[in-house]
């Protein structure tokens, strides 16, 4: 059973189509968010953002923000309350190497919008006016927030991000084998910079408990890192700071680490000793985390038939002065291409003067496949092949970065039943020979990988005497559909019906689970859920076995299954017993379990995990105007196995989309001079819309793997992985043109 789900009968929930249980309260408006749970007491804080990019303040003038009737305090650098003094203290469960961003710590300013004050008043309108009044004087100098700028200054970061895999050392001899390769194509390749822009802004309701303890609702996607944090950094004791999230409204990697509103929440609620409530505005939104600047360099030696004899990917990511943000950028050629037999991989940074970059879904493969994928494309043109059929020319089953097999890899199904699907096979290679009316017509395809990941979690499940199951623990619905697949795991693992169970998350008060991020909340917290659930389902049996007259006695547990409510024997469902009659004759009211899960070293240690895809495109381009049309979308995944079909298809949806941003729209423009993002909003950043919106076609794969119990891969990032990469390669099928610069926008097109 190490692959099995649960013990249950043939009507199991998992694998099957099930709407989210946490829709009708979404939907009806019942679902509260970090910046809506309030308190009798609630003040209300409204941050000063800064006004250059690098300096220092020289001096804050808040005497007229005070004066404002209902304001309580305006705190700055000046005069904020002390908390830690190490560096120690501010790292969060995911936080890169260096020194954490510390707000209103003094005078120095290290990026454009940095907090240099906080107004706290009565009611949210007094705050926002009174921050209008503070007065804030710089000392101001140049900002370097240029990537190319800084490149003769890259370096390798001294210090590795945990969970982050340096470049493997360089295999063969790359340089010779490109200069003696019959087939030589090398190319810059640059991805604007994007921010998250969640609908849900930054914020954080910290409710004042009395006696130093404090209830905090904060916009994270993981409740027990907000709480180390705040235990880290202001000297408080885990059990007087419970965090909850109950419900997230997008966060995308932005939500992992703690922003700034939270500290200054808690700062401000600790020292006027009453709640206080900090969100941010759109605005600020765009004053942290971002998909960092990469610039790639991609360089590709092949024989006539498209075989690869060399690869060379070299990226140069921007961070920040103060923390070292890592990403895995270039390891995907080699994973997905490593048969090759020299291979040189390089991975460096450059400091600009910017807050630090951020986990954005699919960190570093969506900017490192993209690259690859354009590349490969390029190279099938050269060489006369079908991009499919190049690929699978150089496909390999083995890991070459840790020199192990894959678990699980239906990558080549990937590309049958999306190529399938797609009609690909009517394809004329020839760019610029399919045409629809006066629009040009395109087909690109790319590949898509991301790291299968389980990490150690806990969790807690009750059955109480009228047959009901909680389970449940401190990870977040990201928007994911958690709560709906551990209610399905649960069901399905005590055979009750899905409104007899429910699910608990976001709450530090909860069994310890990871962050939501990295795709591995089903393996990880669903693998604690079914483990704690079959705890239950033997505790309850061992009663029903100890019955007067029990028709399961002298019955063994694998001989039985649950379902409808009731413990049968297999073969002869004559024979069972009720879970609430086994609870009431053993005289209990409720039955507990908590138990953890973690990866298998074994199947660590002898094979490597990966999650695949493959995503076709196809685009439709005035030809005089250059505006493109994306008109269809095939994805084909292969992610183990799917817990919840209808839900894993959003998930699969939502990626997509957010690479056709990639790909055609989203770009945060960067005025050097004086060293800010300029479009910090919705009107001026682009994102896909309805209407760019349309046919996304999602196919899931059968694959067997055995790297967690569950057998699943996880689904959150896949999905937008190669998008772009497609969605590239399609308009230079259907203009000729190859754009390596992406957004690809219409003067990148008709210019």
């Amino acid at each position: 059973m190490a692959n099995s789900i649960s013990s249950t009968g043939t009507d199991s929930f998992v694998g099957t189509a099930r709407s989210r249980v946490d829709g009708p309260a979404k939907v009806t408006g019942l679902a509260k968010y970090a910046g809506e749970f309030t308190a009798a007491d609630l003040a209300h804080g409204y941050v000063v953002s800064g006004g250059i990019a690098k300096g220092r303040i020289t001096a804050i003038d808040s005497a007229a923000a005070e004066a404002v009737p209902g304001v309580l305090k305006v705190f700055t650098h000046e005069n904020r309350p002390r908390t830690a003094w190490l560096d120690y203290n501010y790292q969060d469960a995911v936080a890169p190497p260096g020194s954490p961003f510390r707000a209103l710590y003094d005078d120095k300013i290290h990026y454009s919008g940095q907090p240099v004050a906080l107004v706290v008043a009565e009611d949210f309108g007094t705050a926002r006016y009174a921050a209008s009044l503070v007065k804030v004087s710089y000392e101001a100098e140049e900002p370097l927030t240029d990537v190319e700028r800084q490149r003769e200054f890259g370096y390798e970061p001294p210090k590795k991000r945990a969970g982050i895999k340096p470049p493997p050392k360089p295999w063969g001899d790359a340089d010779a084998a490109f200069a003696s390769a019959p087939i030589q194509l090398r190319g810059d390749y640059t991805l604007a910079v994007e921010h998250h822009n969640p609908m849900e802004p930054h914020a954080s309701t910290v409710v004042w408990d009395g006696d130093g303890a404090i209830t905090v609702y904060d916009k994270i996607q993981g409740v027990s890192n907000s709480q180390g944090y705040i235990a880290g950094v202001f000297g408080m004791d885990k059990d007087k700071v419970r965090v909850l999230n109950p419900y997230l409204g997008g966060g995308f990697g932005l939500g992992l680490r703690p922003q700034y509103q939270l500290f200054l929440a808690v700062m401000a609620a600790r020292e006027l000793e009453r709640s206080v409530r900090v969100t941010l505005t759109r605005d600020q939104m765009f004053t942290f985390g971002y998909r960092p600047d990469v610039r790639q360099t991609i360089s590709l030696g092949a024989d006539e038939g498209g075989k690869l004899r060399s690869i060379k990917h070299d990226a140069l990511s921007g961070t920040s002065r103060f923390e070292d943000y890592q990403e895995v950028v270039v390891n995907w050629s080699a994973i997905l291409y490593g048969a090759c037999e020299n291979v040189s991989l390089d991975y460096k940074l450059t400091q600009i003067d910017t807050y630090t970059p951020a986990d954005m879904r699919a960190p570093g493969a969506v900017t490192g496949v993209f690259a690859l994928e354009i590349a490969m494309d390029e190279l099938a043109h050269a060489t006369g092949q079908d991009p499919i059929a190049v690929r699978l020319k150089n496909y390999t089953d083995r890991d070459p970065t840790e020199d192990k097999p894959f678990g699980s890899k239906a990558l080549r199904a990937c590309y049958e039943q999306g190529a399938e699907r797609f009609g690909w096979s009517e394809r004329n290679p020839e760019p610029r020979s399919m045409r629809d009316g006066k629009e040009l017509v395109g087909w690109g395809m790319a590949t898509g990988v991301w790291e299968a990941l389980m990490q150690k979690s806990s969790a807690q499940a009750t059955l109480t005497a009228d047959g009901k199951l909680v389970v449940g623990n401190s990870t977040g619905d990201i928007g994911t559909g958690t709560y709906t697949i551990l209610t399905q795991i649960a069901a399905d693992a005590l055979g009750l019906p899905m409104e007899d169970v429910t699910t608990k998350l976001g709450d530090t008060d909860l069994a310890e689970a990871p962050v939501a991020g990295g795709s591995w909340t089903a393996a990880s917290s669903g693998t604690a859920v079914m483990k704690a659930c079959r705890k239950i389902a033997a505790d309850v049996f061992a009663m029903a076995r100890a019955m007067d007259d029990s028709p399961l006695a002298n019955v063994d547990l694998e001989r039985v299954v649950f379902t409808g409510g009731r413990i049968k024997l297999a073969g002869d469902p004559s024979r069972s017993v009720s879970l609430v009659d086994a609870m009431k004759a053993a005289g209990v009211d409720k039955v507990e379990a908590t138990e953890s899960a973690g990866p298998d070293a074994g199947h660590m240690k002898e094979f490597s995990s990966y999650t695949h895809s493959a995503v076709f495109a196809e685009v439709k381009i005035d030809e005089e105007l250059g505006q493109v049309r994306l008109t269809r979308i095939v994805s084909a995944i292969a992610a183990g196995r799917i817990i919840n079909l209808k839900t894993a298809r959003s998930q699969i949806l939502g990626g997509v989309v957010m690479g056709i941003g990639s790909a055609l729209e989203e770009e945060s423009m960067l005025d050097h001079t004086v060293g800010r993002f300029m479009n910090h909003n919705f009107g001026e950043y682009h994102v896909p819309v309805n209407a760019d919106i349309h046919d996304i076609d999602v196919i899931f794969v059968e694959e067997d793997d055995k790297a967690n119990p569950m057998g699943v891969k996880g689904l959150g990032e896949i999905g937008i992985v190669g998008t772009a990469a497609a969605i590239a390669n399609a308009v230079f099928h259907a203009t000729g043109k190859r754009i390596r610069d992406l957004p690809i926008t219409i003067d990148k097109i008709i210019g």
